[in-house]
C-alpha cells in the first residue's frame, strides 16, 4: 500500500479530519476551531491553523476550503448518464459528449457494454410550461443525435447518503468536530427561489473560500455587501439544505483513496427501504442512491460509491457491502456488479452560476 499521506503532519491530519464539515460560520472562524483542536491535544493558534489550511489549499491536498453547494436546492437538475461507445470510435464518441457545456464530469468505467458514465447539469427550462428534467431529456436527444449512440438516463430516485467524507490515521479519528452552531440564530425561508444578492453570493461561495483570518469579511467586500448579512445567509443556506456543509474538501487522491469503486445491486423493492439506510451507514460509504433500471440493459436499481486506498481494500469494503445485503435476501452474483473508474474524461464541475441564474427571482 502506497502511503501517499506519510509526509503529512500531525497538525495537517487533524485538519482533514476535523473540519470535512461543521467549520463555523463566524467573523473570525480559525479561532474558535483552533480552539477545537487545542481541546483535542492539537496546540495551534487561530492564524497558524489558516496559514496551514492555506498551505494545504495551495499543495492541492485540499480541493478546496468553503461551503459545498447542494446544487439541486439551486435550482435546475442534474442525472447520471451512461453510454457504450464502441472501441474503434472510443474518443471520437468521448470528444462529442464533452462538447457539450451541460456535461459536468464524465469517468470511463469497467464494463462489457456501458464504458462511458457523465452527468448532465442543467438550468431550468426556459419554458415555464416544461421541468429541467424535460431539459436533460432534451440535453440527451441531441448527445444521441451527435454520437450515433443511446444514451441511458438513471437520475437520483431518491437519495439516501451524500457524505463524501475521507478520515486518515492522526487526530480527531472519528471527524467529529461541528462548530456549526456557533453562527447567528437564523430562521429557514420557505422560498424556493434566490434573490438577486443570494445568487451572487452562491455564484462567490461556491468554488471556495478565501483562506484568510476573515473569510466571510472577505466575501461581502466582493459582493459589496455586510459581512452579518454573509455570515447569515450561508448559515441559514446551511439550515435549509442549499449548502450541504462548510469546511475543507480533501483532494481524496491525494490522500490516496485512488480506488473508486461503483458498485451497482440488483435490490428487490421490498427491502429497498431498509437497505437503503442500512448501506448509508457505512462509514466508507460516500454516495448512495436508487436509481431506475432500463429493461434488458441495466438491471440495477441501487448504487453505493465506495472508496479505498489499494484495490485490496476496495475489494474489502464491497464485501461488507455484499454481506449486508445478505442479511435482507439471498443475492446472487447476477444481483450486483463493481465498476471501478479507469479513466477521468471530463471534470468541469456544475455550473452553479447558470443554475441559480434560471432560479432568480
Amino acid at each position: 500500500m502506497k502511503e501517499v499521506d506519510a509526509e503529512l503532519s500531525t497538525l495537517d491530519r487533524a485538519i482533514i479530519n476535523a473540519f470535512q464539515g461543521g467549520f463555523p460560520v463566524t467573523e473570525r472562524p480559525f479561532e474558535p476551531a483552533a480552539a477545537a483542536l487545542r481541546e483535542r491535544g492539537v496546540d495551534v493558534t487561530g492564524p497558524e491553523l489558516c496559514q496551514r489550511v492555506r498551505e494545504l489549499d495551495e499543495a492541492g491536498t485540499l480541493s478546496r476550503f468553503g461551503a459545498l453547494v447542494k446544487a439541486e436546492e439551486i435550482g435546475g437538475a442534474a442525472s447520471l448518464v451512461a453510454m457504450h461507445a464502441p472501441e474503434e470510435r472510443f474518443d471520437e464518441v468521448v470528444e462529442q459528449v464533452n462538447e457539450f457545456r451541460e456535461v459536468a464530469h464524465n469517468y470511463e468505467r469497467e464494463h462489457p457494454h456501458l464504458n462511458v458514465w457523465f452527468v448532465v447539469s442543467v438550468a431550468d427550462h426556459p419554458d415555464p410550461n416544461k421541468t429541467a428534467a424535460d431539459r436533460i431529456e432534451e440535453v440527451l436527444a441531441d448527445i444521441e443525435a451527435a454520437t450515433g449512440q443511446e444514451t441511458y438516463n438513471l437520475p437520483k430516485q431518491r437519495e439516501f447518503h451524500v457524505g463524501a467524507k475521507f478520515l486518515i490515521e492522526g487526530p480527531v479519528p472519528d471527524g467529529d468536530v461541528d462548530l456549526s452552531d456557533l453562527g447567528p440564530a437564523v430562521e429557514p425561508s420557505d422560498r424556493t427561489t434566490l434573490t438577486a444578492a443570494e445568487r451572487d453570493l452562491v455564484v462567490e461561495i461556491q468554488g471556495g473560500l478565501p483562506v484568510t483570518e476573515t473569510p466571510y469579511a472577505d466575501v461581502a467586500e466582493r459582493l459589496d455587501a455586510d459581512v452579518d448579512w454573509v455570515i447569515r445567509t450561508i448559515n441559514r443556506f446551511n439550515r435549509e439544505g442549499k449548502v450541504r456543509r462548510v469546511g475543507v474538501i480533501p483532494n481524496h487522491y491525494a490522500l490516496g483513496y485512488t480506488e473508486n469503486g461503483m458498485t451497482v445491486w440488483d435490490v428487490p423493492e421490498e427491502v429497498l427501504e431498509e437497505v437503503g439506510h442500512e448501506v448509508a451507514a457505512l462509514d466508507f460509504v460516500t454516495h448512495c442512491y436508487q436509481r431506475p433500471r432500463h429493461a434488458g440493459v441495466w438491471e440495477y436499481n441501487f448504487f453505493a460509491m465506495t472508496h479505498g486506498r489499494t484495490e485490496a481494500e476496495s475489494e474489502r469494503r464491497v464485501s461488507q457491502v455484499r454481506d449486508l445485503m445478505n442479511d435482507y435476501w439471498d443475492v446472487n452474483e447476477e444481483d450486483w456488479d463493481t465498476l471501478f473508474s479507469t479513466r477521468i474524461l471530463k471534470k468541469t464541475g456544475i455550473r452553479i452560476d447558470e443554475r441559480a441564474d434560471g432560479n432568480t427571482a
